[in-house]
């Protein structure tokens, strides 16, 4: 009975177009700023600026007074996690690490960084498949980066406060 109840109640709130509030949290100095990386076109600068928008952060050119988050460095890795009994390869972690900056208005720069792992079986019969199906994770954990950077803008709030 909770289950069909539970149930009901997602179903309802998808159906009425509900959904939770996207930007409500981030700091009002930061609703306005400049995004800059040492390349815009790359997968990682566009997921953060998706990111961006989807929590209706305006993004403007890099000017005067107007706080700026800098993507500084974007590491990416792979390692072996596990092996078939013939040795090749049956499963690889991922890595991904993101350092930013936000410089406020007045100066001040905040380091903010986010990780993010991904295990990811390797299979050598499908290689076409496990390339398309790698591909969309890094684009997955690309997004969770970003999400996680968003969250540590968030978390500045308190910092932004005593100052």
């Amino acid at each position: 009975m909770l289950k069909k109840s539970v149930l009901f109640f997602v179903l309802f709130l998808s159906a009425c177009g509900w959904h939770l509030q996207n930007g409500a949290l981030i700091p009002q100095e930061l609703h306005t700023l400049a995004f800059e990386s040492s390349d815009p076109y790359s997968e990682m600068s566009m997921a953060m600026r998706r990111q961006l928008q989807a929590n209706n952060v305006n993004l403007v050119n890099a000017e005067q007074g107007v706080p700026v988050l800098r993507i500084n460095k974007q590491i990416t890795n792979d390692e072996v996690s596990s092996i078939f009994k013939r040795g090749r390869e049956a499963e690889k972690t991922l890595m991904l690490e993101v350092e930013a900056t936000v410089r406020l208005a007045n100066g001040q720069s905040y380091p903010i960084n986010a990780k993010v792992n991904r295990t990811f079986f390797d299979n050598s019969r499908a290689a076409l498949a496990k390339a398309a199906e790698r591909d969309v994770i890094w684009n997955d954990m690309r997004e969770q980066a970003a999400r996680q950077l968003i969250t540590k803008m968030v978390a500045l709030q308190h910092q932004l406060k005593e100052k």
